[in-house]
């Protein structure tokens, strides 16, 4: 069987890079790594269960104006939902080798990642109730159970501080992905956090959010003596609050500003020095 052109595309296995500072995170968080379960972990998530996620929504919306990380979506076909069905039973399949608990948790993001798109749900079609299910699931759940198969004796005592901070730092780019597509949310039905509190005031609720997370890592370094490493993060992360102010203050002066353009180059931006931060704390720890 041929893989369509539209397949690959709308599983859109690229944008999963944007969610991987949540994994690097946990990683740098372990004393020790268990590096086999590592890979595997990575290839669930990354390879599998976000691609597959990404292209049920994108099967269910049928967006004809761009999504995340496609500026010329194609359409899709029914091959596109039999590709994602198959890509979580792998994951399913491959997450009981890593262990029960960890198999539990990619169960049940499958589950909030189909009611967040599914028609007959849609939770995305509700702002705050959309917000929290992305905020919970791609942020604090990745980090739990992560960590939990990540780590040599698969602790189930897993800090929480770290993953509200997963959380919040996924909170803070997902309203900006929303902003460039206001009218073609609210022509499909749903209202995104993003809509609901209008361009300007999505950039204070992210700056918000990211601020709070800001703060949280301090007090995550301060707790474990690692107040240094706060300060590399302040540092590492300084182009992405110079481009965030930027783009904010064209965006006062002209709403046409958050543009499709503009949100992928603060998600990228934002992407690489996160990812590039906690590489360099694995790297010192392990």
């Amino acid at each position: 069987m041929v893989i369509q052109k539209s397949t690959i595309q709308l599983l859109r296995f690229h944008f999963s890079l944007f969610l991987l500072p949540v994994y690097l995170f946990a990683l740098s968080q372990l004393p020790v790594i268990d590096w086999k379960n590592a890979f595997l972990v990575f290839v669930i998530l990354h390879l599998l269960v976000y691609p597959a996620s990404n292209g049920y929504n994108s099967y269910m919306d049928r967006d004809e104006t761009p999504i995340g990380g496609l500026r010329n979506p194609l359409q899709p076909t029914k091959q596109l939902f039999y590709a994602t069905m198959i890509m979580d039973a792998v994951a399913l399949t491959l997450s009981i080798f890593v262990s029960p608990l960890f198999a539990l948790g990619i169960l049940l993001y499958i589950i909030a990642s189909r009611a967040y798109s599914y028609r007959r749900i849609r939770l995305k079609q509700y702002p705050v109730v959309g917000f929290l299910t992305v905020f919970v699931f791609q942020g604090a759940v990745v980090f739990f159970i992560s960590y939990h198969a990540i780590s040599p004796n698969q602790a189930t005592d897993i800090p929480l501080l770290p993953c509200l901070i997963s959380s919040l730092l996924i909170g803070t780019l997902y309203p900006l992905t929303q902003i460039y597509q206001h009218e073609q949310d609210k022509n499909d039905g749903v209202i995104s956090i993003s809509y609901l509190l209008g361009k300007k005031i999505t950039f204070l609720f992210s700056m918000l959010l990211f601020l709070t997370a800001t703060f949280s890592l301090y007090l995550r370094f301060h707790q474990q003596d690692e107040v240094k490493h706060f300060y590399w993060y302040l540092l590492i992360m300084l182009p992405v609050v110079l481009f965030f102010l930027y783009w904010l203050m064209k965006v006062w002066k002209n709403e046409e500003a958050a543009s499709f353009r503009n949100s992928l180059l603060m998600n990228v931006l934002s992407t690489l020095c996160t990812t590039i931060f906690f590489i360099i704390l694995i790297v010192v720890k392990h």
